[in-house]
């Protein structure tokens, strides 16, 4: 039987949330909920309830013996997007989220989730209530492509299409016309593979996954039957790694469709590559060599040296129809090659264009400082700059990159770091805070209402309707 998405349990109560909020207030007055830290330890606030989040808590809960952390999240739902951005039929990466679970049941630890930082409560109002603040919220922002059309219907960036497919409450309102016979994905990560995966999978491997069900229900009358991801540089700058790249050359009633002139030359390099670069650029050789079963219904294929210059519009001006690309030539080699572009451009006829180009960390507040070219919170070793007893961790610290473990051990770092500065003295611990006592009774006020971990595992378990 299908498994049910935590959005399928709780769409209907997530819109009650009156009703919530009663659970919750039940469950307190029951002693369903720890309550709040009475400890006279350290007490750290973490804004952003997703893996960077839980990984700063669980350091700081390890290693700070008598330390209290409370994790505020936008969302009424925790995990972010290892539950939100990983692929339906990657159930093995979401194993993480039992870690997390242990962490939230830590007894020094509380998991605040529907509260919206920055617009219910103040980033100098969380400092005022705790020894440090930890901004771990992510990127939530998409990178524009900054192309004439890219708002035309038909159009979506690839975290929106991900959040639709996995349930994202905000996104669950989306309709994406998958009436169209070929996609183009612009990217070439591991997000553009997944979303060109679930497009192409066979419906039973999809039903047997926490796809959710409109999703399922769309996909069961796509006709999307090709899809292509333009990147614009070549195969040895390809951003997925091999463990995608071999599930898309095994997915069932597809063939790739490559193109041999996007490959000359390639040959030559592997010797110098190092074995995992080699690695997938063998695997990619393989299969324009192979190309696939010729009675397959359906077919990807990467496309090289393209960058997209506009998107095209039907008669109408109102729906894509088509995108425009700019044939590309490289300057340079290896990892610094760049793309220059040769004057040349090309159509591509197709209804569905979603943009894989990146997500970016968006500013929070006014007092936090943020640095809009790179899209991070400036920062040093995690330590937020020229403002005591704020840091960040995860991609608002370093930038959208890297894998789960990248995010573990950056966060685990700035944990480290701000216990090191408890320990010399850089934070005043002899003053004492309130923690969430005072911030739970600004947001009663202010009539925002949270979603505590407990109401959360009921909600989960389907016990509240």
């Amino acid at each position: 039987m299908k498994m049910m998405t935590m959005v399928n349990l709780v769409r209907g109560s997530v819109m009650k949330i009156h009703g919530l909020c009663r659970a919750s207030r039940s469950l307190s007055a029951e002693g369903g909920v720890r309550g709040l830290s009475s400890t006279s330890g350290p007490k750290v606030c973490i804004v952003g309830g997703g893996p960077a989040g839980f990984y700063t808590a669980q350091q700081l809960l390890k290693a700070q013996q008598d330390a209290s952390v409370d994790i505020y999240e936008r969302l009424p739902v925790p995990f972010g997007l290892v539950r939100f951005g990983v692929a339906p039929d990657h159930p093995e990466v979401k194993n993480v989220i039992n870690t997390f679970t242990q962490t939230a049941h830590h007894e020094r630890c509380n998991f605040h989730g529907n509260v919206n930082v920055g617009k219910d409560v103040t980033i100098d109002e969380l400092r005022q209530a705790y020894h440090a603040v930890v901004l771990s919220y992510g990127a939530e922002g998409n990178r524009s492509m900054g192309i004439p059309g890219e708002d035309l219907a038909g159009v979506f960036p690839a975290k929106d299409f991900v959040g639709w497919y996995n349930g994202l409450p905000r996104n669950k309102e989306m309709h994406p016309d998958l009436a169209c016979e070929t996609a183009v994905i612009l990217g070439q990560g591991n997000v553009a593979l997944d979303v060109a995966r679930i497009l192409l999978a066979p419906l039973d491997v999809l039903k047997e996954t926490d796809i959710t069900q409109n999703a399922l229900d769309a996909l069961a009358s796509s006709k999307v039957r090709r899809v292509l991801l333009v990147g614009r540089r070549g195969p040895l700058q390809i951003a997925c790694t091999i463990k995608e790249l071999r599930e898309m050359v095994n997915l069932p009633n597809t063939r790739a469709d490559m193109l041999p002139t996007d490959f000359e030359g390639i040959a030559e390099a592997l010797k110098d590559m190092p074995r995992p670069r080699k690695r997938l650029t063998e695997l990619m050789m393989k299969a324009v060599k192979e190309g696939g079963d010729d009675k397959a219904e359906k077919c990807w294929g990467f496309r090289f040296f393209r960058s997209p210059v506009e998107v095209l519009a039907g008669a109408g001006g109102k729906r894509a129809t088509g995108i425009r690309l700019a044939l590309n030539k490289l300057e340079g080699s290896g990892e610094n090659a760049r793309a220059e572009p040769t004057g040349q451009l090309e159509d591509v006829d197709c209804g569905l264009i979603i943009s894989s180009i990146g997500y970016k960390s968006i500013p929070i507040d006014p007092a936090v400082p943020f640095d809009l070219r790179k899209a991070i919170v400036p920062n040093e070793m995690g330590r937020v700059q020229d403002t005591a007893g704020l840091y960040c961790s995860g991609w608002v610290k370093r930038g959208p990159t890297g894998v789960i473990a990248t995010t573990m051990n950056d966060s685990f770092d700035t944990a480290r770091i701000l216990i090191q500065d408890m320990d010399a003295g850089k934070l005043d611990m002899s003053v004492s805070k309130p923690g969430a006592q005072a911030i739970t009774a600004l947001l009663q006020k202010r009539g925002v209402r949270t979603v505590l971990f407990p109401l959360w595992e009921k909600i989960n378990a389907n016990k509240i309707t």
